[in-house]
């Protein structure tokens, strides 16, 4: 999937941009999954009352009205559990498109291309539907739905992961331009280390770490992708535009190695040594997180970050 001279991109910069990595059908099939979706959630809400009636609102249309009623479409639409108390009716997602999506060939040929075959899917993944920046709440400080602050994915991951390879791939579902707030990067430095974080719109490299004059807009057409390394900073821009921009955050490590998120599931994506281990049922999937959330709502709740505000680089 990727040749040489991108493979050594990455590893001197510690990202990439991939156009062309989700085919086209691939991609129609998750825009109709999460139409349907969709299509639920604001019948049960115009039931009760809290949306206008759906006629004449398209797929953005129906997620504008929602946002603006207050009604979250996020965390039904996610593909994780929340960072906050779980309860055992938490919504979330796991659908045949989706599961399609994150098992895709071509894109774990590029995962083995970065970090071998032997591939877990890591549970630290999410959907981001973005609306424009003038419709936010002014006190939306989900990095999900607004802009992302400078940082870097081994930071927001637990220490058990400190030493995994791993890789994220942020898959464009709709194009992402500067305007409509694509992501920006620090080109990887010789050496780099993870740098302090502190709770701020979300967790984010302490104040002083980050030269933005040496940041990277990285623009990717709906069906590209950009890859990480998980010690490389970047964030995202703020949508400027009329629209949504819609991706996904995927994450893979190699298989054994700890996920970052030990009390959330991971499955085996693939595997060259093993491959009657690789998971190929959707419904299979959807049930270990349906598990996971049974499980979790009986039990005390689990931080997912380590940093706090208390930190020396945070006071």
């Amino acid at each position: 999937m990727l040749n040489q001279d991108q493979i050594a991109t990455f590893q001197k910069q510690g990202y990439l941009v991939v156009e062309d990595v989700l085919e086209p059908a691939r991609l129609e099939a998750v825009r109709a999954e999460y139409s349907q979706l969709l299509d639920g959630l604001y019948d049960g809400w115009h039931r009760e009352g809290r949306v206008p009636a759906p006629r004449g609102l398209d797929f953005w249309g129906k997620l504008l009205a929602a946002y603006k009623a207050r009604c979250d479409y996020f965390q039904p639409m996610d593909i994780s559990l929340p960072g906050d108390r779980i309860q055992a009716d938490t919504p979330m997602h796991f659908g045949p498109a989706v599961f399609d999506m994150v098992t895709s060939p071509r894109l774990l040929d590029m995962v083995e291309d970065l970090i071998g075959a032997e591939i877990t899917s890591n549970p630290i993944q999410h959907v981001r539907i973005k609306p424009p920046a003038v419709d936010l709440d002014s006190d939306e400080v989900r990095a999900h739905i607004t802009a992302t602050d400078w940082h870097q994915d081994r930071a927001v991951a637990l220490a058990e992961a400190d030493q995994t390879q791993m890789v994220t791939v942020w898959l464009a579902v709709t194009d992402a331009t500067v305007e409509n707030g694509c992501l920006q990067v620090l080109p990887q430095e010789a050496g780099q280390e993870m740098l302090p974080h502190c709770p701020k719109t979300q967790t984010g490299i302490a104040d002083g770490f980050v030269d933005e004059a040496r940041a990277v807009p990285l623009p990717v057409r709906a069906g590209g992708a950009v890859i990480f390394h998980p010690l490389t900073p970047h964030g995202s821009l703020a949508n400027t535009t009329d629209g949504f921009r819609w991706s996904f955050d995927l994450r893979y490590h190699v298989t054994g190695q700890a996920s970052g998120r030990g009390h959330f599931p991971e499955f085996v994506a693939r595997s060259r040594a093993r491959p009657e281990t690789a998971l190929r049922d959707w419904r299979a999937w959807r049930g270990m997180w349906e598990d996971a959330r049974t499980r979790l709502a009986q039990a005390p709740h689990v931080e997912l970050h380590r940093w706090t505000s208390g930190a020396p680089y945070c006071a």
